[in-house]
């Protein structure tokens, strides 16, 4: 099948990528994440994924618009429920671009992460596809984390201390969130 493939960075995408190729699929990427923050993070999770796809001769679309605005707009005062407006928005544009272009199926490197709420992300592409009448190619890479990891580590790629949004930034740094147990993410 032509597969598109949202990618939320390169080290992310190493493992799907290497999956879905040996499946035998013609994987092309999208890069759509206005959760990213701050600006400097979202340049150099671009740079990374330039890398990776000039090193694995992954084509890739980059949405180079920081969408940050937009974000916050769906967003604030939905704090509890920011990881679910988030999965719309990346998994909407994807599918979109998927049904669009032309391909068969779409899938996103989310279901790479250990740190995502896989069953929400499956729930909500399957429901995006049946509305946009695109396939959406369930995967769970989870399987592949730490392969991917090691990877991406020997390929020299930059590798995010954290998944994106402001919000989990300060998860990430403050010790206060820190300590918490946090069950929205």
């Amino acid at each position: 099948m032509k597969v598109l493939l949202h990618t939320c960075c390169g080290p992310c995408t190493v493992y799907p990528l290497e999956v879905l190729r040996r499946q035998g699929h013609e994987v092309s990427g999208y890069f759509f994440n206005p959760n990213i923050h701050p600006f400097r993070e979202f340049k150099r999770r671009i740079k990374a994924l330039v890398d990776f796809s000039e090193q694995k001769k992954f084509k890739v679309v980059i949405d180079r618009n920081y969408g940050l605005t937009e974000y916050l707009r769906k967003v604030v005062f939905h704090e509890n429920e920011r990881c679910s407006l988030c999965y719309d928005m990346r998994l909407e544009a994807v599918a979109e671009q998927a049904a669009n272009q032309g391909f068969d199926a779409f899938t996103t490197t989310l279901l790479y992460s250990k740190y995502q709420r896989h069953e929400l992300i499956k729930e909500k592409s399957e429901a995006i596809a049946q509305k946009l009448s695109v396939q959406f190619l369930y995967q769970d890479f989870r399987e592949g984390w730490q392969q991917g990891i090691d990877e991406s580590i020997a390929m020299e790629l930059y590798r995010q201390p954290y998944c994106g949004c402001i919000y989990s930034e300060q998860e990430r740094y403050d010790k206060k969130m820190r300590k918490r147990n946090l069950s929205d993410c």
